[in-house]
């Protein structure tokens, strides 16, 4: 990884916004607000409603009949949020694209930022950066561009850095391509409904070079009630399991090799082994049994896991002991990693 002062942009590239849309209509102005505004780069955005119920079209009408800059794609039927997404990335006309969901917000300047490193950079294809996440407020609109640097990896040692995580490392509307990337890569793969992102990005990488935007937020991920699901067991559960899907696909496609495709299984196994141990230690009957599907994943993810220090330990934690001092502690570490792992990705990006 090298890691570079960011330098000023001297061009004015064309990025293309496109914002899928259904039943957030309340929220999509200030999602096309967030584009419009972004200086130093010429900006369009292409809203695709896909059959809101909401009225979402008609506010989409409203604003593209305020701004040339706006676009409205109107679907007749809806037709799920993939192809609602391929819609508008076969619309692209940018040197740049980015996919904004309408319920999320740019950060001031972050196109420009994200433009200045693809232009001194140009075997990078995929940018990204920070995005914290808001709830129903608003959030900051302070822009910063001083202290700014840069991370960038050859896309093969940044997938190998997604394989030792096990997990995706880009939140999503934080995210930006080159054109020619998303063309070469055809957009989302429908046989990846749930972590379809995470496939884009490591297809993203196995055609050029990856950079993060370090020291601002590039984007805001609105936390609401459409979303917050994917905090309950079933969605931890699907992702995980989502995840290895997508590994096994990079593997049969050729853009990981069987050492990498190892790596990250194995992963999602310690993941899923530490899922299991929580559930046991609630001591309840339901507990114990998302212990069991996380315990069935890992297995399956990493056969060998069953013979390592891990298993032995969630085994002795198991039981009768489920909530006693070594499980204390256990947690506490799990803590203590993660706070570690969340700062170094929060800085540095992985």
């Amino acid at each position: 990884m090298l890691r570079l002062g960011a330098t000023p942009l001297q061009g004015r590239p064309r990025v293309s916004v496109v914002v899928p849309c259904y039943n957030y209509g309340r929220f999509l102005p200030e999602a096309v607000g967030s584009a419009l505004d972004q200086p130093g780069v010429d900006v369009d955005v292409i809203i695709v409603d896909d059959a809101s119920t909401d009225g979402s079209a008609e506010v989409a009408e409203a604003l593209a009949a305020a701004d040339s800059r706006v676009t409205l794609v109107r679907h007749e039927r809806n037709r799920g949020h993939i192809a609602t997404y391929n819609d508008g990335l076969s619309r692209v006309s940018g040197d740049l694209a980015v996919l904004l969901s309408a319920d999320d917000v740019l950060a001031a300047g972050s196109l420009a930022r994200s433009a200045a490193l693809f232009e001194a950079r140009p075997d990078v294809g995929l940018v990204y950066g920070y995005a914290p996440s808001f709830d129903s407020e608003s959030p900051p609109t302070a822009r910063r561009d001083a202290g700014i640097t840069w991370s960038v990896w050859s896309g093969a040692e940044w997938t190998r850095r997604v394989c030792e995580r096990g997990t995706n490392l880009i939140v999503n509307p934080e995210a930006v391509v080159r054109r020619p990337v998303l063309e070469s890569i055809g957009g989302y793969d429908p046989a990846q409904p749930h972590a379809a992102d995470m496939h884009f990005w490591l297809r993203a990488a196995a055609l050029g070079g990856v950079g993060r935007v370090n020291g601002a937020a590039q984007a805001h991920y609105r936390v609401h009630g459409g979303n917050m699901h994917l905090g309950a067991f079933e969605g931890q559960y699907r992702d995980a399991l989502e995840r290895r899907i997508v590994f096994d696909s990079l593997l049969r496609d050729g853009l990981l090799s069987r050492r990498a495709h190892g790596t990250a299984l194995t992963s999602v196994a310690r993941e899923s082994l530490r899922a299991a141990r929580r559930g046991l230690a609630e001591g309840s009957a339901a507990g114990r049994e998302r212990a069991a599907d996380f315990e069935a994943l890992a297995l399956d993810c990493d056969p060998g896991i069953r013979w390592g220090p891990r298993w032995a330990l969630y085994k002795a934690l198991g039981g009768a002991r489920a909530r006693g001092p070594l499980s204390r502690a256990e947690a506490f570490v799990d803590r203590v990693r993660w706070s570690v792992a969340w700062r170094r990705w929060r800085r540095y990006g992985t």
